[in-house]
This record gives structure tokens, sequence and C-alpha cells, in this order.
């Protein structure tokens, strides 16, 4: 059991983002809708049952885990699960240890993390505008976030900010935002908001900003240099030759990037999504739960679940409508 996992494309797995919550205290606009109903807490796996899960796929050739939620600092006792992790880093079979946070609990576990191992973490910040950060995120305050921003680097780890492109909304502040990263030595990348889930009154394609379209303005004031790096996500990179900084697009729309795919998604319920951008999962929940004294029966799990990995997504805004559009929300799946 100890071959690679690799999927039908052979692309070698070495990528597990996980979902330890789908509670956030965000409402994002684009994420959710305000009155969410959350999942009940019996559904979702322990943090002894995701050490295990985690475990096993780092044990089957996972050199990345990126923690997720929701919000995942908003888990009680997650340090648990930092802490209990950073025993791979220490082996060397997990080469890295990373998380997707709205920076509103920063301030509290910056330093908690990087004891755990944590070097990087990404930041979803869409503007700098007080008021539209207010607007677009229904329950967040920016000063909080910054605070969480400031500790972190404090603290000694290495901050990149994620942006989502909002046609409309933070179509003004691009400037702004690449400046501001620039002063605080932070990379930044941005991202075409993608059609997941119900998220009430909201109009995906009102929202949605096409990257290319910013590449293009961006270029109007910087001389863009592409970048042959990788960092095992769909991100692709340019170096602004005038500050130095690295700018990612991620772009599931206007450019997939799926043939270098070596990604996967655990949900905080155990679901294991091979893409994304379709609906077929694996539950691994059961076989976990179910052989308490052995994980076998949870790789043979996996591996079926690799076996079944798509090519690519369908998202598509091309012809006017929401083609390939989730019915699940990406705080499920894992943001």
């Amino acid at each position: 059991m100890n071959t690679p996992l690799i999927d039908p494309f052979q692309r070698a797995i070495r990528y597990l983002r996980v979902s330890v919550t789908d509670r956030c205290d965000f409402r994002c606009v684009y994420c959710m809708s305000e009155q969410m109903t959350f999942l009940p807490k019996a559904e979702l796996l322990t943090l002894e049952e995701l050490d295990r899960m985690c475990s096993t796929f780092i044990r089957m050739g996972v050199e990345k885990l990126r923690i997720t939620g929701g919000e995942p600092l908003v888990r009680r006792g997650i340090l648990t699960f930092f802490n209990a992790m950073g025993r791979h880093l220490e082996s060397g079979a997990l080469k890295e240890l990373t998380v997707t946070t709205n920076g509103s609990q920063l301030a509290r576990f910056a330093n908690d993390l990087a004891a755990a191992g944590v070097r990087r973490i990404n930041v979803s910040l869409d503007t700098l505008d007080e008021e539209k950060f207010a607007a677009i995120t229904r329950w967040g305050r920016l000063p909080q976030v910054l605070s969480g921003i400031d500790a972190a680097q404090k603290a000694g780890l290495r901050v990149k900010i994620n942006a989502v492109a909002l046609k409309g909304f933070n179509e003004d502040e691009l400037f702004r935002l690449v400046e501001w990263c620039a002063e605080r030595d932070m990379d930044l990348t941005f991202i075409e908001v993608m059609p997941m889930g119900d998220i009430g009154n909201e109009n995906r394609l009102g929202q949605y900003w096409a990257l290319s379209d910013l590449r293009a303005r961006l270029a109007e004031n910087y001389s863009l240099l592409d970048l042959a790096e990788r960092t095992g996500g769909p991100a692709r990179y340019v170096k602004l030759e005038e500050t130095g900084q690295k700018i990612g697009f991620i772009t599931p729309l206007t450019h997939n990037f799926c043939e270098s795919c070596n990604r996967v998604r655990l949900t905080c319920t155990g679901e294991l999504f091979m893409c994304l951008g379709q609906e077929d999962n694996a539950d691994l929940r059961a076989p976990l739960r179910a052989n308490p004294e052995t994980d076998a029966p949870l790789e043979e799990a996996i591996r079926a679940a690799i076996a079944r990995k798509p090519k690519g997504h369908d998202f598509d805004y091309t012809r006017q409508e929401l083609g390939g559009q989730m019915s699940r929300h990406m705080s499920h799946t894992g943001g």
C-alpha cells in the first residue's frame, strides 16, 4: 500500500486541502448566504479522526497539507490538530503545513501556528476600504483582520493575500492592493469568482471579472515578467519588475490549468472531492469509523477515489450563463 497515489492521467497526488469546519465568522457574499444552515457537529470528523485521516494520506505520499474551512481557526481545539501534524513535519514525511484564513483569529493564533510548524499562510482580503469590507463580508471588520496580519508577520509567518476579483467592487482598488502588499513584503494572488453554491440575491455573472482584463490593467502601470514557478496549486505567477513582488492569477474560468492538478479536497465530514468543479466524491468517513483498528480499508477507499479523478472541471461563463455550477458552498468543500 506504499505505492504513490497516481490518478488516471498520471498525475501524482501530493497535495491535500482539508476543510476542518464549514462554519465561519464572516458571510462573504460570493461564498455563502447570510442565513446559513451549518452541518450538525456530530457529522464532522473529530480532531482525532482528522489526524488519522491526514496521517493516512501523508503515509500514501501527500507532502503538502493546507488547512481550510469555513474559517479553520474558529474550530474548537484546532491547535491540537496543528500540533499533531507537527510530528509529520519533524519526520520529513510532510513538507509543508499551511493555512487559508480570513484573518479574523490570527491575532490570537499566529504565534501558536508558527510554533506548530506553519511557515506560510494565505489571508483572504478583497478590499482595503473599511465600509466595503463590512459590506462584502457582512459580519467582518477590517481592523481585526489587519491586526491579525500584523500578528502573523510579527510571528515570522510568510503572508500571502488572496483577493477575489469582483467586477464593480474592487476594480478601482487594483493598484492600491498591489502597492499595499509591496509595502508590506507580501505576495498577492487574484482569483476569479467561482460558481459555488446558492448565495441568495447575488449575481454570479455580475460579479465575474476576468483576470485577463485585470492583468492587462496591471501591465499599464508595471512591467510583468512571467515566472515558471509552481507551488503545487493552480496559480500562475508574474513578477512586477518595478516592485520585485510576485503576483499570482488563479483562473478556473478563463484558463483552468487542470492538466497539472495534483490536489484533492477533504471536507469536514470526510467526503473526498477529487475535483473542486465536479460533484463526484467518495465517503471516507464510513471506512474510517467502521475500522478503528486498521487503516487498510481507508487506504483502499482513497485509492479507489483517486482512480476516479477527472481530467478537469466544467466551470464556464462564456455563454452568459452559469455552466458547471456547483450546488455545494465553497465553505463545505474547503476554500
